[in-house]
């Protein structure tokens, strides 16, 4: 069986109730009250979650010299002190190796989140492009909790200056809190107000019980993340990203800069050039029926293509779904079936994000 990494707060998940499984190698909490009832609560209040299974890596050095500025396929350089970008890492397919971002903390320093799951192979990966510098993988000492919903600034204004609360979205800074520096960054992965704070691996159970004692905050598992996330249109890496999907195949080739080098180049440049056989596609489903992965997308009775993440939306009332499909079936309005064994519902192609009415940038 493998052996499953814990986070510093395992003990304190299973004190309150919750349902633990296996998520990219570590032991995370699913769900505690309910899916439903944290995913109301991120969207009406604040809900607190546990994100210390994720990778950081510290870059020191110059970004264009040492190799880090062509690692990935933004530019680094360009990052503005106290900003952060997202992007990719790719192979030399152009097959996403994984989605991450980077923190501007310094002139010649930068924190890089990765995902759990690929994590180590990453570090390896960023490590290897390098021509100078030096990184360190320091997710062993650093956790990580993601604060989201409207009312999450007010709840961090009990622990944090104004100058803090009021950061504007995908800019940080670095606070004291619990007689550390932290790192408080206006980021999340919900499509809601929210803040990620990086603190020392040893103090996040004290800072786990101060966040819970307002009551305006509850803990939230990854169950509703999954929920949140998809209903804003935000892609999962293992499920809609891969080594096998390239960004142009996602749609995220807003976060190509083709004006740079980068490992992967070559090869979107020439999938531009001969254009895609498949695309990611948003669809709705015409029930209250949850499509799953790997379900089969059906067009007059052709298989053509495949769901990669699916959900019953509580803010929709219906299904939705991400997939791909060839090109000529991704138009918005184009009516498609998902079947699975015996069962089958109708689906319409549709624009992201599927919730338009979240705090994100309140």
């Amino acid at each position: 069986m493998e052996q499953l990494k814990s986070t510093p707060l395992t003990s304190h998940h299973r004190a309150l109730g919750s349902l633990m499984a296996p998520f990219g190698g570590w032991d995370m909490p699913i769900q505690y009250e309910g899916i439903i009832a944290e995913h109301r609560a991120c969207r009406e209040q604040a809900a607190l979650f546990d994100i210390c299974h994720m990778g950081e890596f510290i870059f020191s050095g110059d970004f264009v010299k040492d190799g880090l500025e062509d690692v990935f396929t933004f530019s680094v350089a360009s990052i503005p002190v106290g900003r952060s970008r997202y992007g990719f890492l790719l192979n030399e397919t152009g097959g996403i190796i994984d989605d991450l971002i980077v923190f501007r903390l310094a002139d010649d320093k930068a924190m890089i989140v990765v995902n759990a799951a690929t994590a180590d192979n990453d570090f390896e990966v960023i490590k290897g492009r390098l021509t100078g510098g030096g990184i360190a993988n320091v997710t062993a000492v650093t956790g990580k909790l993601d604060l989201q919903g409207p009312l999450s600034r007010e709840v961090m204004s009990r622990l944090f200056e104004p100058s803090v609360c009021n950061l504007p979205y995908f800019k940080f800074t670095t606070a004291k809190v619990l007689g550390f520096e932290a790192i408080v960054s206006r980021t999340g992965y919900t499509g809601e107000l929210g803040f990620e704070i990086f603190i020392p691996e040893a103090k996040i159970p004290e800072l786990w019980e101060m966040i819970l004692a307002d009551d305006r905050v509850k803990p939230a598992g990854l169950g509703s993340r999954d929920i949140l996330r998809l209903e804003v249109g935000y892609s999962l890496y293992g499920s809609d990203l891969s080594e096998q999907i390239t960004p142009l195949e996602a749609g995220l080739d807003s976060f190509v800069n083709f004006d740079k080098n980068f490992i992967g180049k070559d090869a979107l440049l020439k999938q531009k050039t001969e254009g895609l056989t498949r695309i990611k596609v948003p669809f709705r489903v015409a029930s209250r029926r949850s499509p799953r992965h790997d379900y089969r997308i059906m067009k007059d009775g052709a298989d053509v293509g495949v769901v990669t993440s699916g959900a019953f939306s509580p803010m929709l009332g219906c299904g939705i779904g991400i997939g791909f499909v060839s090109p000529q079936m991704a138009a918005p309005g184009t009516l498609l079936t998902i079947v699975h064994d015996k069962v089958s519902m109708d689906a319409e192609v549709c624009q992201l994000p599927f919730f338009k009415e979240g705090s994100l940038r309140n």
